[in-house]
């Protein structure tokens, strides 16, 4: 069993060293790339893109899960370790035996042509969001959309849609189904909610924190934050980009990327507090397994729920800027002349805006709701791409009570569509989900977390994270690993919770 867990590790590796450099170039496309290069980028991550997804098919694969799974029942010694974590040959049995069935679905012609046709299509959404037509990125769209349909059509499963068979890639073991209850209680205890921050909200005093804030001093304060909460620099790197993301070159090569802009002083920074929430999960798992389920996430709602967590729960609470205001007040004058009280009420002012990212945290959900209910339409065909923008409206004026001036603003505002993430959506509501729950949790094991929070102590938040988090990888499934770091089951409960207290106390400073 040994000498054949040893030849997989081996396979997955070198098929990682193939996944990185795919992962470099395409971080390279968002930092630098200059815009004349995307046909042969395309072309390249195509290329690639094949040649991972033949190592992901390789026949030798199956005969090793065989061996594997057969030398496992005839030993004694692969249970769980001392906190519970199968051992990394069971984990990688499971998810690899999943991965490797759906991968030989695919044909390598579809892998490439959706590589291709991302590639192509990330550029072209770029130049459409900036001169504001949709038009241009409409037929890129279409392709990309039909691809993922087809993609679909070769994964779907009895008992599934063909939007269950895309979110399982995101979420393992997520259904339509199942989102659509949680989403709805959510969505009804948010309504009543953001009335209430709302109106709270418009009592607040106003022009508490103007700009223009030097970038300088934006970038300065940002990668202190990030460096003292726990992001290692000797193992990652701070960008920037149009729209921030976090990717990972290997091992010890973790990339975050923001914005800065000189209105906005939380825009900047908590674009980094949420892509080193994403950078910290990928530091925390298990360099020795990379390449394997056993160090790697174990689904894009838990990693959100590291970003969230770190962006919400620590970086908006009263006690982060208790910790933070001294060295903030030296970067930014607006900042020395304000309280920590006052700094902290016009951070979690609750106003309806267009841009999901820019969001703040009551009103979040209501962004990625309208778009889950359009990918349902779109991936079904109720809904035609050259349609969207005026569906997308209609939502956004339904939920947000707003209407987009133009499409750059609106359609146009995210990167996912073009990247062919399609069925991503949901993991980002259900991250926030997860990350009340996982901070409660941390509170109640922990003892004082907030008190921790305002002496800067973040390294017991960040080593509990570490052990019920990020080094199990993907041994449970997302809902598995919930229930074993908390001892419940997924519950939306803290998240409302949460968010009722924040909304508390934007009442009782409006008074």
């Amino acid at each position: 069993m040994t000498s054949t867990l040893e030849s997989l590790r081996e396979h997955l590796f070198e098929t990682s060293l193939l996944e990185s450099t795919i992962a470099a170039l395409e971080w390279d496309e968002h930092t630098g790339m200059p815009s004349e290069a995307s046909e042969y980028r395309s072309q390249q991550l195509a290329y690639l893109s094949g040649l991972v997804h033949r190592r992901r098919t390789d026949p030798r694969i199956e005969g090793w899960l065989d061996e594997l799974e057969s030398g496992l029942g005839s030993h004694s010694d692969h249970g769980v370790d001392s906190d519970g974590v199968p051992a990394p040959a069971v984990t990688i049995l499971r998810t690899l035996r999943k991965d490797f069935n759906r991968s030989r679905k695919l044909p390598q012609s579809l892998v490439e042509e959706i590589a291709k046709g991302t590639s192509l299509g990330q550029q072209a959404w770029v130049k459409a969001k900036d001169e504001n037509r949709y038009e241009d990125f409409l037929p890129y769209f279409r392709r990309i959309l039909e691809l993922r349909r087809q993609e679909a059509q070769c994964l779907v499963e009895d008992g599934q849609t063909l939007y269950d068979a895309l979110l399982d890639h995101y979420e393992e073991g997520m259904r339509v189904d199942s989102l659509k209850p949680i989403l709805a209680n959510l969505r009804s205890a948010l309504v009543p909610l953001v009335k209430r921050a709302s109106e709270a909200s418009r009592r607040l005093p106003k022009g508490v924190l103007q700009g223009p804030f030097e970038l300088s001093a934006q970038r300065e304060f940002s990668r202190w934050v990030a460096e003292r909460i726990g992001f290692d620099f000797q193992r990652g790197r701070l960008d920037e980009t149009v729209h921030p993301f976090c990717t990972t070159l290997g091992p010890h090569d973790h990339r975050i990327l923001t914005r800065y802009t000189a209105e906005s002083f939380s825009s900047g920074l908590y674009g980094v507090l949420h892509e080193a929430g994403h950078g910290m999960y990928e530091q925390g798992l298990d360099p020795n397994w990379y390449g394997t389920a056993v160090g790697a996430a174990a689904s894009l709602g838990i990693h959100e729920s590291q970003s969230r967590l770190w962006e919400n729960m620590v970086g908006m609470s009263k006690e982060f800027w208790v910790w933070a205001h001294p060295v903030a007040a030296k970067h930014f004058p607006q900042i020395s002349k304000r309280t920590v009280d006052e700094l902290v009420g016009e951070l979690r002012r609750v106003e309806p805006s267009l841009i999901r990212i820019e969001a703040d945290e009551v009103t979040y959900n209501l962004h990625i709701l309208l778009r889950f209910e359009l990918e349902l339409e779109m991936v079904s065909s109720e809904l035609d791409p050259a349609e969207l923008p005026a569906a997308w409206n209609a939502k956004v004026e339904e939920y947000l009570g707003l209407v987009p001036p133009d499409d750059s603003s609106g359609v146009l505002q995210d990167v996912h569509w073009s990247a062919g993430l399609i069925g991503y959506f949901p993991t980002y509501t259900l991250g926030n989900i997860y990350a009340a729950q996982l901070f409660r949790a941390a509170d109640r094991d922990l003892g004082g977390l907030n008190d921790k929070i305002a002496r800067g102590e973040f390294e017991p938040l960040v080593h509990w994270l570490r052990k019920r988090v990020h080094r199990p990888g993907r041994a449970w499934t997302p809902l598995q690993l919930i229930r074993n770091a908390t001892g419940e089951e997924v519950d939306s409960k803290y998240l409302i919770e949460h968010l009722r207290d924040r909304c508390e106390a934007l009442e009782n400073a409006g008074e």
